[in-house]
């Protein structure tokens, strides 16, 4: 069993040193550069530029149809485009960090993602704002895998945990803090802006890293490339993202759904086979022998699935159930972004003191109680109690983001940080993607089982079975099928078995979403602390 030696690339001021220098140890570091905490708040900026992303753009989405004139389907692929391309090369992305250095390309993740953000501020035609949204999916995910492999190689162990607490303090604060942002922009400035903010964001980000970054590099870090295995990969996970993105659309009995998940599958099963034989594996299949590494992986899938697949109907129940504008409704989850930044921090000293087991699987624990509790929203909840969830929901996740994430990345060897990065960003991202796909079918079937009773029940008019086809897809999202003249009464009624129906699918999908959590319980009990990542990175060469 050997030690893995960390080299420092060569910098303007820093010793030289390369693939075959001696091992040595680094010379003390002067001055910002190499800093750790100065490290985590350049790489918190630009990691919070594509976390805010993932949801600001959303609330922006009518105004740019608006003023584009683009149809439903082109607005959709403003999301699609961009999370495509996200998922699809997170994992190269993070091996191209390991085979250039973590902070150059961190630093082209920067500039190419402000740049593509400013393109989309100024673009004047739908095709344009899709077009950047690919490269804006393309360099961020140069970024986060970076800045993930940056922080393994600047703190030391018994700090990182707490590094990556404050990490994912960042990502669940933006994430959250999304639709409020982008609410106050598009309401007071224009939805150009939603771009717009990211380019000064980017210009900070980029000064900080030139002048703090510091590029370590392990001794032993990959010379080539693994072209087949990369074009492999991509495609497998371009047939499954987009099976899943498709799958509401087609359906999931469609012979097109099923053939790209057939396709993804036939994809996996070959770049398994072909990574046993390549001399430098772009995912050196060794890495899952550790156990605790793919219960981190597999932990994320299922705690993004819960989290992310049950926020999704919440936004449609503050918004069309209870008819807030985005910025209450971004308000009103408040308490669960709160929780997310005052317990991520914690949740790291606590993994520190006491290893991930347990928390993990306490706040999965608490994930699933505040999904149930979740179940139980009515029409007519109150505030209080639908804070009460929301802050449990916060509590729940922090440990989860900071310690799944320690899992993978701290069980990894030094030298595959940048492809552990990107193991833990597309396991989140297709979590995210199967969350909203299999709720949403969930949350379908439920709202076309109950519809047609209740609306007979409620002495409606009849449907005919393209008028109940409409209905059921606009109750769906929480709409009230109101068409204008409508006489009060009848419209009344009208909201409220769209809006009983819609909460019935809710309470469904938020019961399978704790279910899940309930699973994620007993995955979590399989972590430990990567301790031994360094010492274990011979075996992952298999």
């Amino acid at each position: 069993m050997t030690s893995q030696t960390t080299v420092d690339a060569t910098e303007p001021g820093d010793r030289t040193s390369g693939p075959s220098a001696a091992p040595q140890e680094r010379a003390p570091d002067r001055g910002l550069r190499g800093h750790p905490w100065l490290t985590l708040v350049s790489v918190a900026i630009g990691v919070m530029m594509v976390a805010l992303d993932g949801t600001i753009v959303a609330i922006a989405n009518p105004a740019i149809a608006k003023d584009l004139g683009a149809s439903f389907s082109d607005v959709q692929w403003i999301t699609n485009a961009y999370f495509l391309a996200l998922a699809v090369t997170l994992i190269t992305a993070g091996k191209l960090g390991d085979r250039f250095g973590h902070r150059q390309t961190f630093l082209i993740g920067v500039v190419g993602f402000a740049s593509a953000s400013g393109a989309i501020g100024l673009s004047d035609s739908i095709a344009l704002v899709v077009t950047f949204r690919v490269f804006q999916g393309l360099f961020g995910a140069l970024l986060m895998p970076a800045a993930l492999g940056l922080l393994r190689a600047t703190f030391p162990a018994e700090k990182l945990n707490m590094a990556i607490g404050i990490w994912g303090m960042v990502i669940g604060a933006s994430t959250a803090g999304g639709p409020i942002l982008g609410g106050l922009l598009v309401q007071h400035v224009s939805w150009q802006s939603v771009f717009f903010i990211n380019v000064p964001v980017g210009a900070l980000a980029l000064v900080l890293g030139l002048f703090i970054l510091r590029d370590h590099r392990a001794e032993n870090a990959p010379r080539s490339f693994d072209l087949l295995g990369i074009g492999l990969l991509s495609g497998a996970m371009f047939c499954l993202v987009w099976a899943l993105i498709k799958a509401p659309t087609w359906g999931w009995g469609d012979g097109k759904t099923w053939l790209f998940i057939g396709a993804s599958v036939l994809g996996f099963v070959l770049f398994s086979v072909w990574e046993t034989r390549v001399p430098e594996p772009l995912i050196p299949l060794g890495l899952f022998r550790s156990v605790p590494l793919s219960a981190g992986v597999v932990l994320m899938v299922l705690m993004a699935i819960a989290f992310m697949g049950g926020l999704f109907f919440v936004t449609f129940y503050l918004q069309n159930v209870h008819g807030m504008s985005p910025v209450d409704a971004g308000l009103h989850l408040l308490p669960l972004t709160g929780m997310m930044i005052v317990g991520s921090p914690l949740a790291g000293l606590l993994i520190t003191k006491a290893g991930p087991r347990i928390p993990l699987a306490g706040g999965m624990l608490l994930t699933a109680i505040a999904m149930f509790g979740m179940s139980k929203l009515e029409a007519g909840t109150g505030t209080g109690v639908m804070s009460v969830w929301f802050a449990l929901l916060g509590l729940g996740l922090a440990p989860v983001m900071v310690g799944a994430t320690e899992v993978i990345v701290g069980n990894a060897p030094m030298e595959l940080s940048g492809v552990a990065g990107g193991l833990q960003q597309a396991a989140m991202q297709i979590g995210g993607s199967l969350g909203t796909a299999v709720l949403g079918a969930v949350m379908a079937s439920r709202v076309d089982s109950d519809l047609p009773g209740n609306w007979a029940a409620a002495k409606l008019p009849p449907l005919a079975p393209a008028q109940l086809d409409q209905v059921s897809q606009l109750v769906q999202q929480g709409v009230a099928p109101v068409q204008k003249g409508t006489a009060a009464p009848i419209a009344a009624k009208i909201a409220g078995v769209a809006h009983d129906t819609f909460i019935s699918g809710m309470s469904l999908a938020c019961l399978v979403a704790a279910g899940v959590a309930a699973v994620a319980v007993l995955v979590a009990l399989l972590t430990k602390r990567g301790d031994n990542a360094e010492a274990g990175a011979g075996a992952a060469h298999i």
